[in-house]
């Protein structure tokens, strides 16, 4: 039935024979029962509203992913927890020459849970200065 479903407490990650073999993202996301967390846009400003790095798309995707921990973390999740994100860039050139250091940040922040996953290229994003914002869901267990 699957090529692989690989089991990472408390979500299972569902990839399909026949389907393309994903790299940082799974096809699909069997939640286990929990707590919906939504969680808005986050971009890679700092506490004040600053964008530390505004040329640096890998410096901005590792901020907004600490910052997309510290809203789980408030929730009392945790990465594993995600089981769906929407990346938007304005560039997914970008994106994909800088893969391999965003895939470090991301175990980083993440470990090497991958949700089921979408990369979108947009015109432009609502803060002038991002280049990257994450939104998801995740599902927090009890």
């Amino acid at each position: 039935m699957t090529e692989s479903i690989h089991p990472r407490p408390p979500h299972l990650a569902v990839n399909p024979k026949g389907l393309a073999k994903p790299v940082g993202y799974a096809h699909g996301v069997v939640a286990a029962p929990g707590r919906t967390l939504y969680l808005g846009g986050q971009v890679g400003w700092d506490a004040d509203s600053r964008f530390p790095h505004p040329h640096d798309l890998v410096a901005q995707t590792d901020l907004a992913l600490q910052n997309v921990v510290a809203v789980l973390t408030a929730a009392g999740g945790t990465p594993e927890h995600v089981v769906s994100m929407r990346v938007y860039v304005l560039s997914a050139d970008a994106w994909r020459a800088n893969a391999r250091a965003i895939g470090e940040v991301w175990r980083a922040r993440m470990g090497r849970w991958y949700p089921a996953m979408a990369l979108l290229e947009v015109k432009r994003l609502y803060e002038p200065e991002s280049l990257v914002e994450l939104e998801g869901i995740a599902v927090i267990p009890g």
